[in-house]
């Protein structure tokens, strides 16, 4: 299949080389970062816009980093939507707005074309590992009919329902994540200020009930000091930013998550917009004048 890929970044060009190694060849259009060498010393094709990848490939896939740079690359001037034919489908793995979504995939739709909305999670490590957890809105004859492209990705692979639904279901896991991220902080730094090594603490919790993905892998990171990104503490803002908004729209109050949204602010107001979203525990740390490990 010829696929156009716009977002060839720190998680798309991963997920793209899986897809050039299967044997698709590709169609990139550079969005901020320069198009990966290994994509294109692979054969991967450089598009000049938007209109031009529609037009040349057979399927278009966008990794993008929210909501505004969806619509402009779809819907803007010499978009996705300008060089679409019939038949054609658009998948986005990006992790954006559940309502927009709902009318891009109209949009998309009105113009005889296939939408699917796909988010992923598992970083950069399950990008490159092809493992990421992969939430699909899709109807289910099209879901169908790319799955074995989400093969060559993830391994956790779930039809939610119709278009937006993929997207509600990563807002949802967002949330998850930074409550554990919160909650492994303050234990750590709580087991560090009470008299204990939390090194030790970390490896007693790994055997019990409050085990989890992140007590292994980002209360690690913690200890290690290790937050380079991974996943970018301002794009975890901005999804924690859906869910707010997502629940003042739904009258519903999600408390945890205001206070997980604060936490992030306060590493950025300390530079670390870029940091691992594990680095929360800098301002747990900070509230506690405990740093881990001292």
């Amino acid at each position: 299949m010829k696929i156009g890929f716009i977002g060839a970044g720190i998680m798309g060009a991963p997920m793209a080389a899986h897809l050039q190694a299967a044997g698709h060849e590709l169609v990139l259009l550079q969005h901020r970062s320069p198009l990966p060498a290994n994509l294109l010393d692979g054969g991967a094709t450089p598009a000049a816009s938007a209109r031009e990848v529609a037009q040349a490939s057979d399927l278009v896939i966008l990794m993008l980093p929210d909501t505004p740079d969806v619509e402009a690359v779809l819907f803007g001037a010499d978009g996705v939507g300008e060089g679409l034919s019939k038949g054609k489908t658009v998948i986005d793995m990006s992790s954006i707005d559940p309502i927009a979504t709902k009318g891009f995939a109209e949009k998309v739709a009105a113009l005889g074309c296939d939408y699917v909305d796909a988010p992923v999670s598992g970083g950069e490590v399950g990008a490159k590992a092809a493992s990421l957890t992969i939430m699909v809105g899709a109807d289910e004859p099209v879901f169908e009919r790319v799955r074995p492209l989400f093969e060559l990705m993830g391994k956790n692979i779930t039809l939610i329902g119709p278009a937006s639904s993929g997207q509600i279901a990563k807002v949802a896991n967002q949330i998850i994540v930074a409550l554990n991220i919160e909650a492994v902080s303050e234990a750590l730094v709580f087991a560090a200020k009470a008299g204990a090594d939390p090194a030790r603490v970390r490896e007693a919790l790994m055997g019990g009930f409050a085990s989890s993905r992140i007590l292994e892998v980002h209360g690690q990171r913690m200890l290690d000091r290790t937050f380079d990104p991974g996943f970018r503490i301002r794009l975890h803002q901005k999804d924690l930013s859906l869910a707010i908004d997502s629940a003042r729209k739904l009258g519903l109050a999600l408390p945890a998550t205001a206070n997980a949204q604060q936490l992030f602010s306060a590493c950025v107001a300390q530079g670390g917009a870029d940091w691992d979203h594990s680095a929360m525990v800098k301002a747990i740390e900070t509230l506690a004048a405990q740093p881990l490990g001292a």
